[in-house]
This record gives C-alpha cells, sequence and structure tokens, in this order.
C-alpha cells in the first residue's frame, strides 16, 4: 500500500478541521460575515454555520484533481498531507464524498456568486444579481454535512474554543473580552465522552452525541436558541408529548431505525426526532397555525408564549411545504405514466430516506463498484429542506425539556423496536 493509501487517523482529521475551523471562523468575523455578537451568542444554527464555512473555504483552497483537502502539517518536517478518498477514515468517507461533489461546482462560480455562498451559508441575502439557483444546491449540501458534524461529541466538546479562538483575534489587550456563550449539549444518552463510542457510521464503536425569497425558502431565519425557551412552559411540554407521541408512529414497522437503534442509539434518536417533526409537521398541524396531536393533546397558537411561537410557526410552514411536495410527486407520476415512462423515485421519499441515513447515505459505491450519484435539482430543494427540519430537530433536542427526558424516551423507542 502507498504511504499515501494508508488511512489517517480520525483524531488526525478532526485536529485539522478544528485548525481549520478557528481560521474559517476568523475569516468569516473579519469579512462581516459573522458578527461577534453571533459568535459569542448560543443561537442553534451556529453549529452548523461554522463547520459549513469551513467545508466552503477548504472548497476554495482545493486545486487537486479529483478534490482533496490539504492538512496542515503535524510539525515542521512532516510532509505535506492531503485528505482524499483513499486515505479517509470510514467514518468521514460519506462527508467527504458530499463535499468533493461540490468543490468543481464552488470553483465554477464567479467570485461574486462565491460571496453569495458564503452570505447564504451564513443566513444572510444573496446580493448579486440575477440571483443563481446554483448557490442554494452548493449551500444545502454543506449545511447538510455541517449538521451531521454537528452531532458528533468530539465536535461539540471542541466548538466552544474554535468559537473563542475567533472572538479573540484582532482584540487588543485593553479592550473588554467577549466570551462566548456556546456550550455543548448533553450526550443524547446522558453519558458524556469522546466519539470512541460512536457508531460506525459517525465513528468506531458506539454513542452520544441543529433572507431573501430566493435562499430564504431553504435557509429560515435563525430558530431562537434553546437557551431562550421557557423551560417550565405547559405549551413546550404539551409539544415534547405530541412529538415523542409520534416517535412509535415513526418506529413502528421501521426496520432500518430499528437496527440503527442498536449500533447507534444518538444517530437513531435524532432521525427519529426529525422524522416526528414530519409528522407532527404533516398530520397534526391545522390550518389556523394549532396542533391536535390527538389524546387531548392540542395546542393553540396564541397560547403559545412569545419565543415558543417561531417553533410552532415553522412546524405548520414543515406541514405545507410537505404537503406541496406530495401533490407534486403525485402529479409527476401521473404525468410519466401518461408519456408510458418510468416514475422517479418520489421527493418525498428521497426526504425521509435522507432524514434516516443522513447526508451521503447514497454516495457510496454499488454492487457493481460504480459511484451512486443522486438525481436533484439545481438548487439542491430537498437536500434544503431535510437541512431545515434536522436544524429544528437539532434545536428542539438541545431544549432542557426535551433531553431531559431522552433516556426515557430511549427506553420506549428500545421497547417499540424491540429487543
Amino acid at each position: 500500500m502507498h504511504h499515501e493509501d494508508q488511512k489517517l487517523s480520525e483524531e488526525y482529521v478532526q485536529d485539522s478541521f478544528h485548525s481549520y475551523l478557528k481560521s474559517s471562523l476568523t475569516h468569516a468575523k473579519v469579512e462581516k460575515l459573522l458578527e461577534s455578537d453571533v459568535l459569542a451568542s448560543a443561537e442553534g444554527d451556529l453549529m452548523i454555520t461554522g463547520p459549513a464555512l469551513c467545508l466552503y473555504f477548504a472548497a476554495l483552497r482545493s486545486t487537486t484533481v479529483p478534490p482533496s483537502v490539504p492538512l496542515p502539517r503535524s510539525s515542521k518536517t512532516a510532509p505535506p498531507r492531503e485528505l482524499t478518498e483513499a486515505n479517509c477514515p470510514p467514518a468521514f468517507l460519506g462527508f467527504l464524498r458530499v463535499w468533493i461533489s461540490t468543490v468543481p461546482q464552488n470553483s465554477g462560480l464567479a467570485p461574486e456568486y462565491q460571496h453569495d455562498l458564503a452570505r447564504v451559508i451564513c443566513g444572510l441575502e444573496a446580493v448579486t444579481e440575477p440571483y443563481d439557483p446554483q448557490v442554494s444546491g452548493i449551500a444545502a449540501d454543506l449545511r447538510a454535512v455541517a449538521i451531521e458534524i454537528s452531532q458528533r461529541r468530539s465536535f461539540q466538546d471542541r466548538y466552544a474554543n474554535d468559537l473563542q479562538a475567533a472572538l479573540d483575534a484582532g482584540s487588543s489587550g485593553a479592550t473588554l473580552k467577549v466570551k462566548t456563550s456556546f456550550v455543548p449539549p448533553p450526550a443524547y444518552d446522558g453519558s458524556s465522552g469522546s466519539d470512541a463510542k460512536y457508531g460506525p457510521k459517525y465513528g468506531t464503536k458506539y454513542s452520544a452525541s441543529p433572507a431573501s425569497a430566493l435562499p430564504a425558502s431553504a435557509f429560515p431565519s435563525r430558530t431562537p436558541s434553546p437557551v431562550l425557551f421557557p423551560h417550565n412552559s405547559p405549551g413546550l411540554e404539551r409539544i415534547r408529548q405530541i412529538l415523542y407521541a409520534a416517535l412509535g408512529d415513526v418506529l413502528a414497522g421501521n426496520a432500518t431505525l430499528g437496527r440503527l437503534l442498536k449500533w447507534d442509539p444518538p444517530r437513531a434518536y435524532f432521525a427519529s426526532v426529525s422524522l416526528a417533526i414530519l409528522e407532527v409537521a404533516t398530520r397534526a398541524m391545522q390550518p389556523d397555525g394549532s396542533i391536535d396531536g390527538g389524546a387531548g393533546l392540542q395546542l393553540a397558537l396564541d397560547e403559545c408564549p412569545p419565543a415558543l411561537k417561531p417553533l410552532m410557526v415553522e412546524l405548520a410552514d414543515i406541514g405545507k411545504q410537505t404537503k406541496k411536495i406530495k401533490a407534486e410527486d403525485t402529479d409527476a407520476a401521473i404525468e410519466a405514466a401518461q408519456r408510458g415512462d418510468d416514475s422517479t423515485v418520489p421527493r418525498l421519499d428521497q426526504l425521509m430516506t435522507m432524514l434516516q441515513e443522513g447526508v451521503g447515505f447514497d454516495r457510496g459505491p454499488t454492487d457493481d463498484g460504480e459511484c451512486r450519484v443522486r438525481r436533484e435539482s439545481v438548487e439542491g430543494r430537498t437536500v434544503a429542506f431535510s437541512n431545515r427540519i434536522n436544524s429544528l430537530a437539532l434545536n428542539i433536542s438541545r431544549i432542557k425539556t426535551f433531553r431531559e427526558r431522552q433516556s426515557e424516551v430511549f427506553q420506549i423507542l428500545s421497547a417499540v423496536c424491540g429487543d
């Protein structure tokens, strides 16, 4: 085996990523893509924006064909290394393949559209006219990878230091030091520790472990930080009960999630919450913005405290968008049948698979050794919508009311799936 084909250690790749993440966040602060108050905040989207920016800047630096990531030298005398498909640790290979697919698209953009891409990643409006829909597609893929990264315990434990390094950059000793308020969420299974307990897809064993009219539909305004939600709100407790009741429906008969629950409970939990959000948004949200979860679990919008209303509005919007996708899938199937063509995979089915299996599930090799390529629109609408649901799930999972009952929920999920 050639030296360049030897698998790099996960620790080395993680260290390299966080080294670049600090410089990416600092660069974004200098370019006013992220203000200091945003870096200092605990906003849920910041867990997605940071790693997505790191992937964006890495794409701009890549000069090889096929694309690779130049890695920092471990010492002054160490030879330069590149992260490639050949030497990438298996846990990160799906992420790398998605990133590789974005590099030629990114490099093909004119400089002004590359700047728009950075702005859209940060939830800002694009400024170049006419807007290039490809920008939304690239941003969607980068944010999808970032969502997966943000679930890793090793990332969560180190992200506060990355943010603080960016805040400290350029500040003098005479100025008041701004401290980041970001703290890692508790591990999903109630344990602490690192990725040494991650499932095979995300680490090595098992474990614990988030505009303008054009991009706004793909990237809604930031969800309020979980710390701002009233923990003792009856409305929030009712939403928790409705979502967790939907988990049973999501898991019933779902063999894939059942298997995932056994070898990677944190990933199964996150996927289940995302699918439960889709279930509630589609079946329980009412036209007036209220939720009817049945069994006496109703909640009207005017019963919610102000901090909770954006969550309700987002659930309602997700429900409306899901119903629109379902109608479009039906129309597409009818048109294909009339032409005598084979039907394509419905977008709603693609969406549910993305939520369940994560980004990059379709980028691995097929049985004949060929690489799968997902059929998607230029603007990446399905990926963007999956990101929207996952972002809400990430924020919801960090709310105290939800995370306090997670161990209990794991027991329920295990009972539904069967041991």
